[in-house]
């Protein structure tokens, strides 16, 4: 029998994944941007990178681990009160289910046969799945949202610390501006890949998002960069 290949199993971590390096890349980049339109040395551009790599890796992770917690504590909530009206009504919960099966296409007699093989086999696990759409592969995993958020911040934002540290410095706008743009396009094109999501979508998206970006830093820095003494 062929292995189907599905892709949801992978929705948690490669949200964060996905977010983290574009965030990284788009963020420092921007950042370098801005700074460089104001700036004629390199110094303050590695140093703006540098810690916008740092400090965004940190926040992104803060806020994926603050936002999953807060989906998982909802979880939980919801599984604990599922269970005690399982044990308080059992019945209830078996028409509950019912209903559920009921409504998508099957017959009264074979829903209620099927509710009553699954609830004989898990019935928390049954109506986590079936009434709260709660199951292994969506799952809320904090420590992994905000571990994949963070090392792939550092990555993406790694790009353009590099590209900070090797082009040439009255052309560093430009050239940040066309290594972003090809790495997002990068990261557009795996992310698609690894969701199996259309690719040309997903990097025109990004691409799009990322140049709207990047044009305001640069104007940002061009203004305040002509306004300082």
């Amino acid at each position: 029998m062929k292995d189907e290949n599905h892709y949801i199993n992978r929705s948690g971590w490669l949200r964060a994944a996905v977010l983290g390096a574009n965030d990284g890349i788009l963020s420092t980049a921007s950042l370098v941007i801005g700074i460089a339109a104001a700036s004629a040395s390199r110094e303050p551009i590695i140093l703006a990178a540098a810690a916008g790599v740092t400090a965004g890796a940190l926040s992104m992770a803060a806020g994926e681990y603050v936002s999953v917690s807060s989906q998982e504590d909802i979880e939980k909530s919801d599984l604990k009160r599922e269970k005690m009206e399982l044990e308080s009504d059992p019945d209830a919960e078996l028409e509950e289910l019912i209903g559920i099966y009921e409504k998508r296409g099957l017959k009264t007699g074979l829903a209620r046969e099927v509710a009553l093989a699954l609830t004989a086999h898990n019935a928390l696990e049954t109506h986590a799945r079936d009434e709260l759409g709660i199951n292994e592969m969506t799952q809320a995993n904090p420590f992994m949202a905000a571990l994949a958020s963070a090392l792939s911040f550092i990555i993406g934002g790694l790009l353009p610390l590099l590209t900070a540290l090797f082009a040439p410095v009255s052309q560093m706008v430009a050239y940040q501006y066309a290594f972003s743009i090809l790495f997002l396009a990068l990261s557009g094109t795996m992310a698609a890949k690894a969701g199996g999501s259309n690719v040309p979508k997903a990097v025109m998206r990004i691409c799009i998002w990322g140049t709207f970006a990047m044009a305001a830093s640069a104007l940002v820095g061009w203004l305040f960069g002509v306004q300082a003494p």
